[in-house]
């Protein structure tokens, strides 16, 4: 399979494993909605890091992410914490364009640019795979400008056979005569991939049933007629280029030269005999074929890899709307990111963008809801303080409780809400030692994450049995967790706390700050033991 290289790839291959995981920390006063918003989730910091926060809480549970990262058109500017400035890049910079443009100039800046997108780009990716449900499916937005190099990117970490389709949106409602080639360019893009090859099938569109009728009482129910004309000429498909003949008027109808019957001589006689086959009361008409609602195999069409009737300019409207002034530019129409909201997620999905911005994708999955009555949650991230706060969590906060519009008509709210979090401290500080701070719930999502790439099972109370996985128990010995059962405080494995602990029978592994076990004993119990915090520093 054909892969891309650009410089620096190689320091951003494994950059999403080197991110430190932090520790999220809920802002009650930015928050909206109490319990009706619970399963809702804003961030603000940057993205790497906050999704690296989240994956312990999430992994394996997203049906439906949803992102617009820059589209690198050269004006963005964006300001990502990454390894983009790597050794590799600044000697290419250098060697090209010497070294004083290789501190300032902008000429090298042009020319890197879109290496650093695609160092931006890639351990965010990684990332988000991890967060995809085995049936889930990722969008993602893009134009001319990186579109080529994004599908190979995507093939890369998400792998070729699972592309389902890119998506064309007309994103332009009038033409543009401001360009120098001539060309409005009208459209952008989407990318779509599923978690496993053919895990995540789109809805689709909804068959239209008010053309089928039964006037003829047929016992197989409601049909409709349609063509049956092939496409092929005669040179190409002979067997398709024949006459066709009403066995009760002998009346002969012949087929276009240059498009044949769709079906063969065979296929088309069993058709007559099962009654499928409407022949005209004419001699020029032309027979058609009756199709029956009952034994049609999908529930609608395809989703089509156009989209059209929705604009940017409606994603401005909607801002304009909410906010009374243009206070972020270029934002996603909510039709639109509902629009695929509905095709992939189920009514109670978890939906994730990790480029919040305005919270498009916030207000267009509490829209989905409050039409078909779906309990979505969402988690948006967004890198800015004063757009995560002052226009990504303000809108949501508005679509959800209700507001004024620009026209002074009061919109009535969609329901629900959110919790706010900022990224708190890591999880281990400067010299690798595990946080004093750190609570044993976070430490135990971390462990059991770090172990089985899953997050704790819902319902877990305060144990140190985190949980099982395929008959493997996972424990965690922290914090006093068996303080009151056990002389030593519960934190290092001895025989007295291996007593303490909830009882499983198959193998164990435990994490604890230290083992006075001997080696046959372990065996003899089934234990893997784990040192905290070496064995789990590294990811």
């Amino acid at each position: 399979m054909p892969t891309l290289d650009w410089i620096g790839k190689k320091a951003v291959v494994r950059h999403h494993a080197e991110v430190p995981f932090h520790l999220l920390k809920e802002e009650p006063a930015l928050s909206c909605g109490g319990e009706a918003g619970a399963g809702n989730l804003i961030v603000q910091g940057d993205n790497l890091k906050a999704l690296k926060a989240l994956l312990p809480h999430y992994a394996g549970q997203v049906k439906c992410i949803c992102i617009d990262p820059p589209y690198n058109t050269g004006n963005e500017g964006w300001v990502y914490n990454d390894n983009v400035n790597a050794p590799e890049i600044k000697k290419w910079l250098a060697d090209v364009v010497g070294p004083e443009a290789a501190k300032v100039g902008k000429e090298g800046e042009d020319l890197t640019r879109h290496d650093k997108w695609l160092c931006m780009m890639y351990p965010r990716l990684m990332l988000l795979k991890q967060f995809l449900r085995d049936d889930g499916v990722i969008f993602v937005s893009i134009d001319d400008n990186e579109v080529a190099s994004l599908r190979l990117v995507m093939d890369e970490i998400f792998g070729a056979a699972n592309f389902m389709a890119m998506l064309v949106w007309k994103s332009r409602q009038h033409l543009d005569s401001r360009t120098l080639t001539g060309v409005s360019v009208d459209h952008e893009y989407i990318l779509i991939y599923s978690r496993t090859a053919g895990g995540c099938k789109l809805r689709g569109k909804e068959r239209d049933e008010g053309k089928y009728a039964n006037p003829d009482n047929d016992i197989r129910g409601p049909w409709m007629s349609r063509s049956i004309l092939g496409l092929a000429n005669a040179k190409d498909r002979p067997n398709l280029h024949y006459d066709l003949v009403d066995p009760k008027s002998k009346n002969a109808y012949p087929c276009p030269p240059n498009t044949g019957w769709r079906y063969s001589r065979e296929t088309m006689a069993e058709k007559i005999a099962e009654g499928c086959i409407l022949f005209p009361k004419k001699p020029t008409g032309r027979p058609r074929e009756k199709v029956f609602l009952q034994k049609l195999q999908t529930g609608g069409a395809g989703f089509p890899s156009v989209i059209d009737g929705i604009y940017t300019a409606d994603g401005s409207h909607s801002i304009r709307d909410i906010f009374g002034s243009q206070s972020f530019s270029f934002p996603k129409a909510p039709a639109l990111i509902q629009t695929l909201i509905h095709q992939a997620s189920d009514n109670d999905s978890l939906v994730l963008d990790s480029f919040g911005g305005s919270g498009t994708t916030g207000h267009a999955v509490l829209k989905q809801n409050a039409e078909d009555g779906g309990s979505r949650r969402f988690i948006l991230v967004e890198m800015e303080a004063h757009i995560a706060q002052k226009i990504t969590a303000e809108r949501v906060r508005r679509v959800a409780s209700g507001y004024i519009n620009s026209e002074g008509k009061t919109i009535p709210g969609l329901g629900g809400g959110f919790r706010f979090a900022t990224l708190g401290e890591t999880l281990f500080d400067e010299t690798g030692a595990i946080r004093q701070d750190v609570k044993f719930r976070e430490l135990a999502e971390f462990v059991f994450f770090h172990e089985t790439g899953s997050p704790l099972p819902a319902g877990w109370k305060k144990s140190p049995l985190l949980g099982t996985v395929d008959g493997r128990a996972v424990y965690l010995l922290y914090n006093g967790i068996l303080a009151d059962k056990t002389p030593d405080g519960g934190n290092v494995l001895t025989a007295a706390t291996l007593a303490a602990l909830p009882h499983h029978a198959g193998p164990k592994v435990i994490y604890a700050a230290a083992c006075r076990l001997g080696a046959s004993r372990l065996d003899r119990e089934g234990i893997r033991f784990k040192q905290t915090p070496y064995s789990i520093r590294v990811d």
